[in-house]
C-alpha cells in the first residue's frame, strides 16, 4: 500500500491516498523575541517529557534564572520547539501549557497550518519517517545540525483532516495508558525500597522497624551456613530442562530471544546447573549488586555453571530470603565479604555465604508472611512491566505502519 500512498493499517471509512506536502506549505516560523524582558517562565526541552520547567530540570533554576531574557524566544501554546544540535535523539516538544513561555535563542521554534493536527505531527516527529529525514538533511562536523530551514526542505504524507485527528487522538490515548502504567510501576519500585529498609532490621537492631500483627520477638541471629543446603549439581544434559538466566533486576528469568542454545554449548563438559522449584541462584561476582534470585516456577531449570545454587531449610519461605537479600543491610553485608585482589573480581562464593551471620525470626509464619509481601510486589511490578512493555512494542509497530 505505500507505493499507493497509503499506511498498511487505517481507521475504517478511509480509503483516500495521502497526500504528500512539504514542511514549508505547513509550518512557519513562530519563535518571537522577548524584546520586553517579560517575566516568563524558563523552559528547556529534554529527549523524554519535551517541554520542562528549568526549576524542575536544575536544582538552582538553570542558566536563565538570573539572565536577561530579551534574547530568549517567546514560545506561544500550540508550538513546537526543538532543539537542532538534540533532534536526532528526540529533543523536541510540543508547547501545550496553555501560558506563553520562553526558551533558549538556540532552539527552531514553529507552528502549524490550519489544515494539520498537531498532535498526529507530534506522534510522527517521533517515528522512524522523521529520524530518516533528519539523517538525510542534518548539517555540520564534529556536531550535526538540523535547523528549521532543513526541514522545510522536508516532505510528509498526510489523509485528510478527520482522518489525522482519529490518528492523533489513537496516539495520545497509547501514551496516556504508557503513562499511567510508567507512574504505577515507579510507585511500586519507590515502596517495595521502603519495605525492604523498613521489614527486616538494620544497623545492628534485632528487629525490624514495621511488622505484621501479633508477631513481637525478636529476631535471632544465625550464620547463613545453620540453614543454606548447597545444590550445585552440574550437567552437561542442558536439553532436558529449559535455559534460564539471572539478573539483577529480574532474579531467575528465561534467557532472552538473543541467547541461542547452540552457541552456549561448547566442549567442555557439565557447563550447566540445575535448579528445582525454589532453590536460590547467586552471580559470585555481582551478589554485592542484587544478582540473587530463586526458581519461582513448579519445574526445574538449568542456568549458568558459573552460578552457585543452594536451598534453604524453610524453603516455603524463600520469598522472605529473596527479599532480604536485596536488602541494603544485606548488601553492605556481601560488600564487606567479598573476597579478590581487584574491584572487578571481587566476589561472595558459596563458602563466604555460609559464613555470613543474619538476623531471622524464629517464628515460621512471620518469615511466611513477609515472604508472601514482598513476592506480591515483585508480581505487581512485573504486572505494570509486561504490560508498559506491551504498549511501548504497540506504539512502534503503529508508529511503522499508521503512517505512510
Amino acid at each position: 500500500m505505500a507505493k499507493q500512498n497509503k499506511p498498511a493499517i487505517r481507521f475504517k471509512g478511509f480509503t483516500d491516498a495521502w497526500e504528500q506536502r512539504k514542511f514549508s506549505d505547513i509550518t512557519f516560523p513562530a519563535g518571537e523575541k522577548n524584546k520586553e524582558n517579560l517575566p516568563l517562565e524558563s523552559y528547556s526541552i529534554t529527549n523524554e517529557s519535551g517541554f520542562v520547567p528549568q526549576d524542575e530540570k536544575f536544582e538552582n533554576g538553570g542558566t536563565m534564572r538570573e539572565a536577561d531574557k530579551r534574547m530568549y524566544y517567546i514560545v506561544s501554546p500550540n508550538s513546537f520547539a526543538y532543539n537542532p544540535a538534540r533532534i536526532n535523539v528526540g529533543s523536541i516538544g510540543y508547547q501545550d501549557t496553555g501560558k506563553s513561555v520562553i526558551v533558549s535563542s538556540l532552539y527552531e521554534v514553529f507552528k502549524t497550518s490550519d489544515d494539520v493536527d498537531d498532535r498526529l505531527l507530534w506522534h510522527w516527529f517521533k517515528s522512524p519517517d522523521f529520524q530518516k529525514l533528519i539523517m538525510q538533511l542534518q548539517e555540520g562536523g564534529v556536531r550535526l545540525y538540523f535547523y528549521y530551514d532543513k526541514l522545510c526542505m522536508g516532505q510528509v504524507f498526510l489523509p485528510s483532516l478527520e482522518e489525522q485527528r482519529k490518528i492523533g487522538k489513537l496516539f495520545d490515548t497509547l501514551d496516556h495508558l504508557i503513562t499511567l502504567h510508567q507512574r504505577k510501576y515507579d510507585k511500586l519500585q519507590v515502596l517495595k525500597k521502603a519495605m525492604l529498609e523498613k521489614m527486616f532490621p538494620k544497623n545492628g537492631s534485632s528487629v525490624p522497624e514495621i511488622r505484621f500483627k501479633g508477631f513481637t520477638d525478636a529476631w535471632e541471629q544465625r550464620k547463613l551456613g545453620e540453614i543454606l543446603q548447597e545444590r550445585n549439581t552440574r550437567t552437561s544434559d542442558f536439553e532436558s530442562n529449559p535455559l534460564y538466566s539471572l539478573t539483577i533486576e529480574s532474579g531467575v528469568t528465561p534467557k532472552t530471544d538473543r541467547y541461542e542454545r547452540s552457541s552456549l554449548v561448547t566442549k567442555t563438559e557439565d557447563l550447566f546447573k540445575t535448579v528445582k522449584p525454589n532453590e536460590f541462584v547467586t552471580n559470585p561476582m555481582n551478589l554485592r549488586f542484587g544478582a540473587l534470585g530463586y526458581n519461582k516456577n513448579a519445574f526445574t531449570v538449568s542456568v549458568s555453571g558459573y552460578y552457585d545454587v543452594f536451598s534453604i531449610d524453610d524453603d516455603k519461605c524463600s520469598g522472605f530470603w529473596n527479599a532480604y537479600f536485596k536488602t541494603p543491610t544485606a548488601m553492605n553485608i556481601f560488600d564487606n565479604a567479598a573476597t579478590g585482589s581487584l574491584i572487578e573480581k571481587r566476589r561472595v562464593k558459596y563458602s563466604t555465604l555460609q559464613q555470613l551471620a543474619f538476623y531471622m525470626p524464629n517464628d515460621l509464619s512471620e518469615k511466611a508472611e513477609i515472604g508472601k509481601y514482598m513476592d506480591t510486589f515483585d508480581h505487581l511490578i512485573t504486572l505494570h512491566q509486561r504490560e508498559l512493555e506491551k504498549l511501548q512494542n504497540i506504539k512502534k509497530s503503529m508508529l511503522e505502519k499508521m503512517f505512510v
